[in-house]
Formats: C-alpha cells, sequence, structure tokens
C-alpha cells in the first residue's frame, strides 16, 4: 500500500514587489555579486602582485586558495549560524568583515598578510552566502515570486564571475591593489542600505542548544578536504601526505555523520538528504561548478599562453556567456514556474556538454565567431538555466528554520565541487605536460582535461536525468487524484 500523496501546501500570502522589496534583494545580490566577483577578479592580477611582492608561484597559489578554504571550509557553519543567531545579524556581521578585509588586502606589503586577508574574506563570505539566500527564502513565499527572486539571485553571482574577468583586465592595468580594494566601497554601501531595509530574523525559538561537537567536526573535515584537494596537484595525488590527509577526511566525517545523528539540535539533519530531488541538487551543483570552473581555467590558458591574448581580450572572448545570463535574469523564473526545474536542469546540463564537447574543436588560429563563440553562447544559456534551478529545487519544500543549514549545504557542494574537479583537471593537464613544449604539444595537454570537464558536466546530466522521471509519475499521480476527487463531486445524490 502506497503512502498518500502529501497535499498542496496552502498558499502564502500575496507579496508585492514593494520599493523596499526590492531594495532588500539588491543588497542580497550585491553580497553575491561580491563572492562570485572576488573569485574570478583575482585570477588576471596574480602576475602582477607576484612581481610587486616577490611571491614564488607555491606561495602565489595560496592567494587563491586562501578564499577557496575560509569560504569552502566554513559554508555548514555559517548557514547553521544564520539560523540560531538570526540572518539579518549574521549577514551585516560578516558583510562588514568582508569589507575590511577588501581593503586590508588592498594596503598589505607582504604575501602573508595577503593570504591572511584573502582567507577572511572567503571566511566572511561562508557566512555571507548562506545567510543572504536563506533572507531570500523566508522573505518570498515558495512559489513565483521566490523563484523570481532566486533568478535575480543567482544570476547576480554568475554576473559577478564573469565581470570579474573583465573588471581585472581593466583594473590591473593601472594596480592590482585596486582589485582588492574595490570590493570594499560596494560592500559598505550595500552593509548601509542592508541596515535600513533588510527584515528583522529572530533567533530560532525551542532549539536544542548548539552542536559545538557537530560544528567543529563540520568545520574541520570541510578545511581539511579542500586544503588536501587543493594541495594535491602539488604535493601528488598518491603521495603519502594526500593519502594520510584523504584518510583523515574520511575518519572526520564518519564521526560528523555519527555525531549528527544523535544530536538533538545537529549542525546538518540528515533525514534532508533523504530526499532524492535535494541529493540531485547537492550532486548537480557540485558537477555544475566544478565543470564550469575547470573549463574556465584551461580555456584561459589556451587564450593567454597560446593564442598570446591579453587579459582584457581573454576577457571580453568569455563575455557573451556573461551577457546571456545577465539578460535572462529576470525571464528564468517564469520559465521555471512553467516547466520545473528539473527539465531546465536537464537541458541545461545538455547545453553544457555540448558546449565544452564544441571547444575541443580549437586550433592555434581559431575563428573566434565560429569555432570559441558556440561554446560560449550554450555555457552561457546553461549557467542561466542550471544555477537558479537548482538553487529554487534545493530550497524549496524546506521549513523556514532549516533555510540557511541548507544554503549553507548547498553553497558547500558548490565550492567543493569547485576545487575537487578544479584540483583533477589540472593534475590531468600536468601529467600530460610535453617534454617539448611546442604550442601544438600544449594545446594537446589540454585536451584530456577538456575531456574531463566534458565528462564531469556529462555526469551531472546522468545525475539529474532521473528528476523527469519522478516529476512525470508525480504529476500522474496528481492528475488521477484530481480526476476521481472531480468526479466524486459532480455525482448528484439519490433521493429515496
Amino acid at each position: 500500500m502506497t503512502s498518500p500523496l502529501p497535499s498542496p501546501a496552502t498558499p502564502s500570502p500575496a507579496v508585492r514587489w514593494t520599493p523596499r522589496l526590492w531594495g532588500t534583494l539588491l543588497v542580497l545580490c550585491a553580497a553575491m555579486f561580491l563572492d562570485a566577483l572576488d573569485v574570478s577578479m583575482v585570477g588576471v592580477a596574480l602576475p602582477s602582485i607576484a612581481s610587486d611582492l616577490g611571491l614564488s608561484t607555491s606561495t602565489l597559489q595560496w592567494v587563491v586558495s586562501g578564499y577557496i578554504l575560509g569560504y569552502g571550509g566554513l559554508l555548514l557553519l555559517g548557514g547553521r549560524t544564520a539560523d540560531l543567531l538570526g540572518r539579518r545579524q549574521v549577514f551585516l556581521v560578516a558583510l562588514g568583515v568582508f569589507a575590511l578585509a577588501s581593503l586590508l588586502g588592498g594596503l598589505v606589503d607582504s604575501g602573508p598578510l595577503l593570504i591572511a586577508s584573502r582567507f577572511i574574506k572567503g571566511l566572511s563570505a561562508a557566512f555571507t552566502a548562506p545567510a543572504g539566500l536563506s533572507i531570500i527564502t523566508t522573505t518570498f513565499p515558495e512559489g513565483p515570486l521566490r523563484n523570481r527572486a532566486l533568478s535575480i539571485y543567482t544570476t547576480c553571482a554568475a554576473t559577478g564571475f564573469s565581470m570579474g574577468l573583465v573588471l581585472s583586465g581593466l583594473l590591473t592595468e593601472a594596480s592590482w591593489r585596486l582589485t582588492m580594494l574595490l570590493p570594499a566601497p560596494i560592500a559598505l554601501v550595500a552593509l548601509v542600505v542592508g541596515l535600513k531595509l533588510l527584515p528583522r530574523s529572530a533567533r530560532e525559538q525551542g532549539h536544542s542548544g548548539y552542536d559545538i561537537p557537530g560544528a567543529v567536526l563540520g568545520t574541520a573535515s570541510m578545511l581539511l578536504l579542500v586544503f588536501t584537494v587543493v594541495q594535491a596537484p602539488e604535493a601528488g595525488w598518491t603521495s603519502v601526505r594526500t593519502l594520510l590527509s584523504f584518510l583523515a577526511v574520511a575518519v572526520l566525517l564518519t564521526v560528523f555523520v555519527r555525531v549528527e545523528r544523535r544530536s538533538p539540535g545537529p549542525l546538518i539533519r540528515l533525514g534532508v538528504l533523504r530526499s532524492g530531488s535535494q541529493i540531485r541538487a547537492q550532486l548537480g551543483a557540485m558537477a555544475f561548478f566544478g565543470s564550469y570552473v575547470g573549463f574556465q581555467f584551461l580555456a584561459t590558458m589556451y587564450m593567454q599562453n597560446l593564442l598570446d591574448w591579453s587579459a582584457l581580450h581573454t576577457a571580453l572572448a568569455f563575455l557573451p556567456a556573461g551577457a546571456l545570463v545577465a539578460l535572462s535574469s529576470t525571464r528564468v523564473g517564469s520559465v521555471v514556474d512553467r516547466f520545473g526545474t528539473p527539465r531546465l536542469i536537464v537541458t541545461g546540463f545538455a547545453f553544457m556538454v555540448v558546449g565544452y564537447a564544441l571547444f575541443l574543436r580549437v586550433d592555434l588560429d581559431p575563428v573566434y565567431a565560429a569555432v570559441i563563440l558556440p561554446s560560449m553562447l550554450l555555457i552561457g544559456a546553461a549557467c542561466a538555466l542550471v544555477f537558479p534551478s537548482l538553487n529554487i529545487q534545493a530550497t524549496n519544500g524546506v521549513a523556514d528554520h532549516e533555510q540557511g543549514m541548507v544554503s549553507g549545504l548547498l553553497n558547500t557542494s558548490v565550492q567543493v565541487g569547485g576545487a575537487i574537479f578544479l584540483a583533477v583537471v589540472t593534475a590531468v593537464v600536468t601529467a600530460g605536460a610535453p617534454a617539448d613544449p611546442t604550442p601544438q604539444a600544449v594545446l594537446d595537454s589540454y585536451r584530456p582535461g577538456l575531456m574531463v570537464v566534458t565528462g564531469v558536466a556529462a555526469l551531472g546530466l546522468l545525475i539529474t536525468l532521473p528528476g523527469l522521471r519522478t516529476r512525470r509519475t508525480r504529476g500522474s499521480v496528481l492528475v488521477a487524484r484530481s480526476t476521481v476527487e472531480e468526479a466524486n463531486a459532480e455525482r448528484v445524490p439519490v433521493r429515496d
């Protein structure tokens, strides 16, 4: 006997798009824009940073890795903290720290201080990202309003990531310090406006205390996982240090799961992951961002190292993808309302697979419009469809008091996926590095990495495909039930 399907949720009261509501959304979008901007903007500035501060290559990588370590390692804690201490409070405090760390990063004159400022920025982003997402999901009722808000919000992230390349190319021409300082005034303005507009959020009432062991274990396992993956290409994937680190991660995660099962107020309620829809959203997020970060890394290396394009030229080559995402921001919500998240996610992943596969055609003398542009347009369309849909699917049906937790989990999946698959792509390319580095030989060494990127996107497609079948099955049952109810309602009672 099958259990009855849950009845539809009671419709939420209507929410009008007032100027205050728009202002709230823009503040949250500004923070997400800055998080994404900071990830991509520093890449082009690295050579100038190394020259000015006298950093070695091994030290220089930590300018990027320090941010990823703080961001990816503390997202689980950031999400749950927002639920327990109040989303507005956590968001504003973390945004203030982000602004100060940005200012520090632009003024330092040593590598260790720069890396420390980057770690602090990543740490603060680990609190603003889940807090901001959960403010949206608790302010806008589930359905068309939330879908529209989330599509705009996630588009700001994709736009920030794309614009970071262009802005860094322009700013680095003057000074690399400007790339570090730029987020500071934007964050301060968002902080001041947020103090006036963000809705006040109460702390979670009736919770069973703070899960200190879970917080320590969860944070430690994520920090160690990200650290191990970032260091693996340099230390060697089969080195004793790497293998022992992965073993330690496995032990920490095992103990973490056991603690969470017994905790009355867990950092992550494991029951959330019993939902197939939730699991597909989390794994899809890992494949989506992991494949894109790997592609951007290889495409940037190809354009700058082999084609001798400038940083700005390279950024403009990526611009069509970002422009497509930005232009579609206000329309994706209505598309989700009509077709549902599973269809859009699958369609987007299919676009990604084709886009990456087409990029394999590149040579040393490409015609941009015929070879590179089609890939960029397909990847831009994929980002416009997949990223908002994953956020909507992950947060739908989740109680308000757990929105921060789920938001932190989704952002963790994004960051860990990016770190893992970028490290894998880097290792594959490094392993195939030619002894005689002619341009053609170097290009040939990039192709296995591009194949890995395409494979990761294909894996994402396979993971999310079952969502179509689940949606069709649920729809068929609901239609059947509706038909029976209508037939019963139309029966005329027989009188004696």
